[in-house]
């Protein structure tokens, strides 16, 4: 059991701030009416807006920096539109936007596969690693996907 110090002084830095003299804002600052002039100053060009971005409906002015490396686009990109119509502090906002990312996983292996690129599902997906550290999890999502993608087959094959 460590022994504790009864005299705080001996701990090095303790009490440093007791001292108003001291202290890096004593005395306090002078007020001379000039802060609110601080944000006036020139602002630099904004980022063009070359592609379709889209802005919380909560704040109307395009923010200073912002990402246009992929536009919405698909069945994703309606999702999105959806989402940044409602108001950030609704489920209608957040849960469409997690549902168009998944939406959108999907396209992109599609547009893979139409470019003619096979993707490495496993490596992508890091199933290698959750083969090695998760076997039992990783057997549950295997058999409910392919038992989910069976249904979808039957159910298909039933309508024809």
């Amino acid at each position: 059991m460590k022994k504790q110090h009864h005299n705080y002084k001996d701990i090095p830095g303790w009490g440093m701030d007791a001292d108003p003299e001291n202290e890096p804002n004593y005395p306090m600052k002078n007020y001379t009416g000039d802060d609110h002039h601080r944000s006036d100053y020139q602002r630099s060009a904004p980022q063009p807006k070359d592609v379709e971005i889209l802005m919380s409906n909560e704040r109307p002015k395009m923010s200073a920096v912002f990402g246009n490396s992929v536009p919405p686009s698909g069945l994703s990109g309606m999702i999105r539109r959806y989402a940044f119509k409602h108001s950030e502090d609704r489920y209608r906002h957040w849960l469409p936007l997690i549902f168009a990312d998944r939406v959108n996983m999907f396209e992109g292996v599609i547009d893979d596969l139409s470019r003619g690129y096979l993707p490495n599902m496993v490596a992508e997906r890091g199933w290698k690693m959750e083969m090695k550290h998760n076997p039992k999890g990783f057997a549950v999502k295997i058999a409910t996907v392919a038992a989910v993608g069976y249904a979808v087959y039957l159910i298909l094959k039933k309508k024809k």
